[in-house]
This record gives C-alpha cells, sequence and structure tokens, in this order.
C-alpha cells in the first residue's frame, strides 16, 4: 500500500505555495527506495508531455515507513483545462524496483484555480 497525503481537498494550490505532503507504505516484498515527485503532465489531443520538476529518494526503506515533506510549488506553468488538452500537476510515489506507484493530482494556478482555455469562438 502506498499513500500520499496533501493538506486539503480538493488540493488547490498557488504558485509558491509550501505544500506538507505526507507519504507513507507498506509493502508485501523488500524494495530498495521510495521516490516521491513533483510532475506536470498534459492529456488530451497529440503529443502528451510529462516533466518531473523535483525528486526526493528514500533509500533502505524497510517493509513500512512514513516520510513528512514540505515543498514549495514552482511558479509555474499553470493548471490548465480546454477542449484538447490540459495540463495537470501530481505527487507520484514509485517503489522500486518494483515500480508500483500511485498518484494524487492537484491544481496550481493564479487563485487557487484551474484556468479554463475556450476558443474565440465561443
Amino acid at each position: 500500500m502506498l499513500e500520499i497525503e496533501l493538506p486539503r481537498s480538493p488540493a488547490h494550490f498557488e504558485p509558491g505555495d509550501v505544500v506538507p505532503v505526507d507519504v507513507s507504505w507498506s509493502l508485501v516484498d523488500d524494495q530498495t527506495r521510495v521516490e516521491l515527485r513533483l510532475v506536470w503532465n498534459t492529456v488530451g489531443k497529440g503529443d502528451q508531455d510529462l516533466s518531473i520538476e523535483q525528486t526526493w529518494v528514500y533509500e533502505n526503506i524497510g517493509l513500512s515507513g512514513e516520510k513528512h515533506k514540505k515543498v514549495q510549488l514552482p511558479d509555474g506553468p499553470y493548471s490548465c483545462s480546454g477542449k484538447l488538452l490540459s495540463l495537470v500537476w501530481a505527487f507520484e510515489l514509485i517503489v522500486f524496483p518494483s515500480a508500483e506507484s500511485t498518484r494524487v493530482e492537484f491544481v496550481m494556478a493564479p487563485g487557487a484555480s484551474e484556468i479554463l482555455l475556450h476558443s474565440a469562438a465561443e
């Protein structure tokens, strides 16, 4: 079992906010490390982009454990959503070498609100 906990639900933040992130794991088999990643990716038509903005590595993890991290969010890009494309921020927790993972998505934009993209015709 892998868990990521953020301080509020729904998880909406401003660029530059400091976000407390709690992660925990309870594993069946020995693994060598856990990585917490701050990522953004695009979803929709066309090519999909993925950027790993920051990674924190915890080694010699044992079968269970927990970590607390205060993460300062970057200035951008902003969370946005349109008819053809969305940009989504997330924290991912990945165990190695098994590659078992979990992900928690959040919004990061001015006013802590996702930017909605509309065509000029609308």
